[in-house]
C-alpha cells in the first residue's frame, strides 16, 4: 500500500510488512508441492484423481 493511499484511508488494518509471514508460508507451500511433485508423482495424480472424482459427485 503506498502512503499516499494509506494517508487517504487511516481505517484499513494493512501495516506495511504484515503480510511478510503469510508471504513465507505461502511460498514454502507451494515450494514443498514442487518438490513434491518431482520427488513423487504418484501423489499428484492421485490429487487431480481425487478432485475430479468430487468435481463429477457434485455435477450429478
Amino acid at each position: 500500500m503506498t502512503e499516499h493511499v494509506r494517508d487517504k484511508e487511516p481505517e484499513t488494518a494493512v501495516e506495511p510488512g504484515s503480510g511478510r509471514l503469510l508471504e513465507l508460508l505461502g511460498l514454502t507451500l507451494v515450494a514443498g508441492a514442487g518438490v513434491l511433485f518431482v520427488v513423487r508423482p504418484e501423489f499428484y495424480e492421485a490429487g487431480v484423481h481425487l478432485f475430479a472424482s468430487r468435481a463429477a459427485s457434485l455435477a450429478h
